[in-house]
């Protein structure tokens, strides 16, 4: 598959205190990415996507390398909405589509139930943003790094899951490679945790627009349940449960997601 050609846009928001890097590739309509806790990594799925659509994904603050402490900036998750709004309405996308996986689920979800004239349809990857005591979410953060695979695959030993945990070779990138994967995860932890519900539940029922919910069959970080979950509180919206299939479907079995949104998004 054709790896895709990225350009950068930075806008400056909240008051001219953060700069927002966008990354942009891909060729066709727009199309809002929203990446996960770890940061934005560029993979097979979004090259496929970027097919179809010109893709364009900001990047949360604190994660972009080179500017760890935009984070310091953010004080909660209403701050982190009205970042991201802005930095939609700078760019001049308003109605169009948007995949959120994870916390990017938790942060579409929200920017949808706020601005319901923000999207035409929303992609809901595994989000987090739910908490019930019955099935708690793991807390990713706090977990170990040989923990982490199987938290997010259902098969941690496969090609696909072991080339999302590659690592470089040499010593100093590894180092740093190590040390921004614990930085973005306590970015982004910093609007999840103790545990990752700051009242999404609430305000779910606020989005209009047409919502597909995709969750790993075997997803243990955050329990299919919760499918279900954001399916009741989302009127309308629709629910596809990928098999053999942890947190990242879209990784462990790309053509299957990817056959899944492609339909839904017409």
């Amino acid at each position: 598959m054709t790896t895709t050609t990225l350009t950068d846009h930075t806008i400056s928001t909240w008051n001219d205190r953060i700069t927002m890097r966008v990354r942009i590739g891909g060729d066709g309509p727009p199309l809002v990415y929203v990446h996960p806790a770890a940061g934005l990594a560029w993979d097979p799925f979004l090259d496929q996507l970027a097919q179809r659509y010109t893709i364009y994904a900001p990047e949360f603050p604190g994660t972009t390398p080179g500017n760890p402490y935009a984070i310091h900036q953010i004080d909660d998750l209403w701050d982190t909405v009205l970042i991201y709004e802005q930095t939609l309405r700078e760019l001049g996308l308003s109605a169009v589509p948007v995949i959120g996986q994870s916390f990017g689920g938790m942060l579409a979800a929200e920017l949808a139930a706020a601005y319901p004239d923000l999207f035409s349809q929303v992609v809901l990857l595994d989000p987090v943003g739910l908490w019930r005591d019955d099935a708690p979410v793991a807390n990713w953060i706090a977990a170990a790094p040989a923990e982490l695979p199987a938290l997010l695959f259902a098969d941690p030993g496969s090609d696909a899951s072991q080339s999302m945990f590659a690592l470089p070779e040499d010593p100093d990138a590894l180092a740093d490679v190590q040390a921004a994967m614990v930085w973005n995860l306590g970015a982004t932890g910093k609007l999840c945790w103790p545990i990752p519900d700051r009242g999404l539940h609430k305000r779910l029922h606020r989005i209009t627009a047409p919502t597909l919910i995709v969750w790993g069959e075997h997803d243990t970080l955050v329990s299919p349940d919760y499918a279900e979950e954001f399916h009741n509180r989302i009127r309308g919206s629709r629910v596809e449960i990928i098999p053999k299939a942890g947190h990242v479907p879209q990784v462990e079995q790309m053509e299957m997601t990817y056959s899944a949104i492609s339909a839904f998004l017409g």
